[in-house]
């Protein structure tokens, strides 16, 4: 078995299977498949993306699966190159995304005897499981959904004078067409409430929105952006305890994690029946507890309804909407993102407050396609993420935290050809740990607000790219047209000033919510 031999069976295989988009680093050991990549690109059978960094070509390739939901190769060199691939691996292994990391390794006999670039690679992506071989495999029987690794072993000579062998005659693309499993109806009392976690659960978001919809009872939507008929604000008013309280619930439905708002949990938690849907509780989160798992799909929710449980919520809505008085502050900037984004755009939110921000603050609209990486919730990778997702779409939107943006800064050492516009909110530092229970502690800004002190706009403008800074609602809400990549740095009030004006909307909110609701 030749090492050009191995490659091109695996990547014929590949193709075949439907398989597009591949991500290359380049290096020695892989170039087996460097080779078989070009020549399929030059073809037309593949798109083939090239990034230097095995890191940033890890978020890349997870930002292309989670925009298309379809398999996504990623092909490296061995050694610390395929170490590299672990941070996205996790977050591809907690969010169910299909990414198939191909790393290229030396011969297992070379393994412990000092050999140059090599260590052990099976297991360097746990807990996702390795296929370690030196022979061909059956891809077939691997994407079966969810990440997979595949360690190649390539044995000297790497390069073969075989020219005129056409190993891409004949090929035939067969995609795998995958289906929505459903799992029967879910009968639920009719002070019920349905509460949807950012990635919904990695079900298509087309049947999330048709069973919520259909189901009667009111949503609450971390993501307010994809569920127009979802409860605003819910996060702000439910940390008000007398609210929840009055808003108790007797059954809540959760559909995949809840992973932003303490109030929402504290919400959930005070539920003696909750119903989880997610596919991840048969083999990730298999320690996950609630009155009953659902691992696929409910094919609907039966509950008779309740005018004034429904009624309830409807006023709540409505009383924190208009509670909210906003001067400018990241969590205005993040209201007016959502409001001017044009419809048919895809939208990446960074980890950390823009997430919270627009769960909190953003009305709820229609029309944009929103991702994150809610997995881990790493501000890691954030730009290279989005940058795959912006391979998919006719016009991307990102909006970031200057820490989420500088810690993915060789990122920019790609070329971008797609109509990206980031949003960079500079606050020099970390603004969400003035929110949290550590502000305020002995050394708070040395080892949680991390000031960077840096230019951020002189950062972009290194690398080439388009860059303008803004300071107010008017001047932001010129930059949604630009064509290209460009960047746009909001520059907002400080860390502190934030977090007290945040308490304060806090306290209004759900003052006004308690006189809406006769709680006064």
């Amino acid at each position: 078995m030749t090492s050009s031999h191995l490659a091109r069976s695996t990547i014929r295989q590949l193709i075949e299977l439907g398989v597009s988009d591949f991500v290359l680093s380049p290096g020695s050991r892989n170039a087996p498949l460097s080779l078989a990549l070009f020549e399929a690109s030059q073809r037309g059978f593949i798109d083939l993306h090239v990034r230097i960094d095995e890191r940033g070509a890890a978020y890349f390739a997870l930002g292309i699966s989670k925009a298309s939901d379809k398999y996504v190769a990623l092909i490296c060199t061995s050694g610390t190159a395929a170490a590299n691939y672990h941070p996205a691996a996790l977050e591809a292994y907690h969010s169910g995304n299909k990414i198939l990391f191909i790393t290229a390794d030396r011969p297992a006999r070379l393994r412990n005897t000092g050999a140059n670039q090599t260590t052990i690679q099976t297991g360097i992506l746990s807990p996702i499981s390795t296929v370690d071989t030196a022979e061909p495999i059956e891809c077939q029987k691997l994407l079966i959904g969810g990440p997979v690794h595949v360690n190649l072993q390539f044995d000297e000579p790497l390069l073969e004078s075989d020219a005129e062998i056409d190993w891409l005659a004949g090929l035939k693309v067969i995609p795998h067409v995958s289906s929505v499993k459903s799992e029967g109806i879910l009968e639920v009392s009719p002070r019920s409430i349905i509460v949807i976690g950012h990635d919904c659960a990695g079900l298509p978001i087309e049947s999330v929105r048709d069973l919520a919809s259909k189901s009667g009872i009111p949503v609450i939507a971390e993501d307010p952006v994809s569920f127009d008929f979802a409860v605003p604000h819910a996060a702000l008013f439910l940390s008000d305890e007398q609210i929840r309280n009055t808003l108790k619930a007797e059954n809540i439905i959760v559909i995949g994690r809840t992973t932003l708002s303490r109030s929402v949990n504290s919400f959930i938690s005070q539920t003696s029946q909750v119903f989880v849907i997610d596919p991840r509780t048969e083999t990730i989160d298999i320690r996950r507890e609630a009155t009953k798992l659902f691992s696929s799909m409910p094919t609907r929710i039966v509950s008779e309804i309740d005018p004034q449980w429904n009624q309830l919520w409807k006023v709540a809505g409505e009383s924190a909407e208009k509670a909210i008085a906003l001067g400018w502050s990241e969590q205005l900037v993040a209201r007016e993102i959502i409001r001017n984004i044009p419809a048919e755009s895809a939208l990446f939110v960074g980890s950390s407050r823009p997430v919270r921000d627009i769960e909190a603050f953003a009305q709820p609209r229609s029309g944009v396609r929103v991702f994150a990486n809610r997995g881990l919730a790493g501000i890691d990778g954030n730009i290279s993420t989005a940058f795959g997702i912006s391979t998919v779409f006719e016009r991307t939107y990102s909006i970031l935290g200057d820490l989420t943006f500088l810690h993915d800064i060789s990122a920019l050492a790609n070329t971008h050809t797609s109509n990206h516009t980031i949003f960079i909110i500079d606050n020099n530092g970390g603004g969400i740990f003035s929110t949290l229970p550590q502000s305020g502690s002995d050394g708070f800004e040395k080892i949680f607000g991390t000031p960077h002190n840096l230019n951020v706009e002189s950062v972009i403008k290194g690398f080439g790219y388009s860059v303008e800074k803004v300071k107010t609602v008017s001047d932001m809400n010129r930059t949604f047209h630009h064509e290209g990549l460009h960047f746009v740095v909001i520059e907002v009030p400080d860390r502190e000033a934030n977090a007290r004006e945040l308490k304060k909307m806090h306290q209004s909110v759900a003052n006004a919510v308690r006189i809406g609701s006769n709680l006064a």
